[in-house]
């Protein structure tokens, strides 16, 4: 059943259809990669999704909601991760859980959240004492504290070090085993390839491909692709875990 429906989705700047006439739908407990160059109109779309932006064109659906029509009830449906996730200075992540918790008119205990996302043992410190991986997680578990049926994360990975990379990967599953539908926009091309159920690839405004990661690679290959074979057991990326070790660095 898909928790997510969009139709013939627009929207325009200057004349300029920079989202035109998307249409994808999102099922439950998947991980939906949107991937495509700068200006290819990724943020646009998660922004309309999320009643951040109007809509020009065509309707958003989730779990059967107009977002247009019903923006308040949406905002209560989904969970936002931004690109560049932004805190009040001096502000304890144990207060920070509560603040997020009781905008939603929610009471948590914010130790289990700080719990889930291995940040319990700085529950007491001030977020800017916390590394960037740290701040991306921290930021994760504040979507999440109203309990979401879908969570959206722009570009997530962007600036954090292979062990921050990989721990957030690990957590990003997690929230889908729990059987939330989770969007999520990169530049990272393994990222995808590892983590996502489907893919849709967007270019000047438009879908031009949607699939799982291996039938896209199935269909490039049918149409006559090839490259040099030259397959290594380990990359630079695995040298660096295994010199440095996998366990997160907590400063």
């Amino acid at each position: 059943m898909a928790i997510i429906e969009v139709n013939n989705l627009k929207k325009t700047y200057d004349d300029v259809n920079v989202v035109d006439g998307v249409s994808f739908s999102i099922k439950k407990g998947e991980i939906f990669g949107i991937l495509g160059p700068n200006g290819a109109g990724k943020t646009t779309t998660l922004e309309m999704m999320e009643t951040l932006r109007p809509i020009d064109g065509g309707s958003v659906k989730i779990d059967g909601i107009d977002v247009s029509k019903n923006p308040r009830r949406i905002k209560y449906l989904i969970g936002v991760q931004p690109q560049s996730p932004a805190f009040q200075d001096k502000t304890r992540l144990v207060e920070v859980i509560e603040m997020f918790a009781a905008a939603y008119g929610e009471k948590v205990d914010p130790y289990e959240f700080l719990r889930d996302v291995g940040l319990e043992d700085k529950a007491h410190n001030y977020v800017e004492e916390l590394s960037g991986g740290q701040k991306q997680r921290l930021s994760i578990t504040t979507a999440l504290v109203h309990g979401p049926k879908v969570f959206f994360l722009d570009e997530p990975t962007t600036g954090l070090d292979p062990q921050a990379r990989r721990n957030l990967w690990d957590l990003i599953e997690k929230v889908r085993d729990r059987g939330i539908s989770v969007i999520i926009t990169t530049h990272y091309m393994d990222e995808a390839e590892i983590l996502c159920d489907r893919i849709a690839i967007m270019d000047a405004g438009k879908i031009i491909a949607i699939d799982t990661p291996k039938n896209l690679i199935k269909q490039l290959l049918a149409r006559g692709f090839k490259k040099k074979q030259h397959v290594e057991q380990a990359n630079l990326d695995d040298v660096f875990i295994d010199l440095t070790g996998k366990a997160l660095r907590e400063y």
